[in-house]
């Protein structure tokens, strides 16, 4: 059986689980939304026992997910859920939601419909951890994510690294607020929000 295969996943996952550790210490349920190749999740589920891990994305990604399942079970580890931000159902008991690589991909539409929903469905308290590729002061960080934005861009107009200044600004109206911005790897960061208890 070949699996699908990120290596920016292999890359990544020891950054993240550095950071998931700490921030995730005291959470019970996490939706992860966007699972991809399913790498992410059979890896932090493995590493983080205390958590139900439940991986979630568009229908067409389910079967690669499934096949990293059965190649690395864990019982904390749960099946995808069908996942669009277009008409989101969400599980009960999440939270915390973890969310990598998503909003260069997706437009910004359904960025801002993600923490909409993020601020809808966490509860007060909820931790919100966002990886990826950002700008700051309206700058590329580095001249690889410039190529890489030019590349998204080429590829679907609607996508591109967003803006730390605009996604702060989404936060915000959703009730979440920044934990910390850990520097990551490749030039990517990963954000922490939580949700505000009011």
């Amino acid at each position: 059986m070949s699996l699908p295969f990120s290596q920016a996943c292999e890359n990544n996952k020891d950054p993240i689980l550095n950071v998931l550790t700490e921030v995730f210490s005291d959470r019970r349920r996490v939706l992860e939304i966007g699972s991809g190749t399913g790498q992410h999740a059979v890896y932090f589920a493995q590493n983080l026992p205390h958590l139900i891990w439940q991986t979630s994305d568009l229908s067409v990604n389910h079967v690669g997910i499934n096949q990293w399942i059965d190649h690395q079970p864990s019982d904390n580890l749960l099946r995808p859920t069908v996942f669009d931000l277009r008409q989101p159902v969400w599980p009960t008991g999440i939270d915390a939601v973890f969310s990598a690589n998503t909003a260069h991909i997706v437009s910004w539409p359904l960025v801002q419909a993600l923490f909409t929903q993020v601020g809808q469905h966490l509860p007060p308290g909820g931790i919100f951890a966002q990886y990826g590729p950002f700008n700051y002061g309206g700058q590329y960080t580095s001249d690889s994510n410039a190529a890489f934005d030019q590349m998204l861009k080429k590829r679907d107009p609607d996508s591109g690294i967003r803006h730390f200044e605009e996604i702060s600004q989404l936060a915000e109206q959703n009730a979440l607020v920044l934990s910390k911005d850990y520097p990551m790897p490749a030039n990517n960061r990963l954000l922490v929000w939580t949700k505000l208890t009011r």
